[in-house]
């Protein structure tokens, strides 16, 4: 069987706040280094109704209701957050080799609550991570390239937009 060397994680969280907001919904696309895809997984992750309510506000939620009403909505479904975690080094075991990257937009901020609400995934992660946003600084800023992908602010949708933003970016080094 095919091993896959990036983990791409995206997470849809209360916040951007790891010490007051958590993590509500998980997704991970496990790749070779071409990015073809080798497994996929997602969960949602229970939160009290009480957090959700006073954490989900501000701007981005109202400009965002249909995503926060959704994640709403499905949070009545989630699991406990170390049956999550479980699953997910499960779906490491099964899929990945020695090495296993983190990958994503702005993977550090994800980072962050896998750090807290995750800490033995964390561990089996690399230290070093792929970060898509790099190349997006890089070429919005200094090349004026700007790829646009769909902010659906779902788990799994925003993985397969940043795969396919970085195969995009990977087209300008050949």
């Amino acid at each position: 069987m095919r091993k896959a060397t990036l983990l791409w994680i995206d997470l849809e969280m209360t916040g951007l706040d790891p010490k007051k907001d958590k993590i509500l919904e998980v997704a991970a696309i496990a790749t070779d280094m071409k990015m073809e895809q080798i497994a996929s997984y997602e969960a949602v992750v229970k939160v009290s109704n009480r957090l959700m309510k006073s954490r989900m506000v501000g701007a981005f939620w109202e400009k965002n209701k249909i995503s926060r009403d959704a994640l709403i909505d499905q949070n009545k479904t989630g699991k406990p957050i170390k049956v999550v975690e479980r699953e997910l080094i499960g779906f490491i075991k099964q899929n990945f080799g020695e090495e296993i990257y983190l990958a994503g937009n702005s993977i550090h901020q994800d980072r962050k609550f896998i750090e807290r609400e995750m800490p033995t995934l964390n561990k089996m992660l690399h230290y070093r991570m792929l970060d898509v946003s790099a190349w997006k600084i890089y070429f919005e800023n200094a090349l004026n390239k700007r790829f646009v992908k769909p902010e659906n602010h779902r788990a799994l949708d925003d993985i397969n937009g940043s795969i396919e933003e970085l195969k995009w970016y990977l087209t300008f080094l050949k």
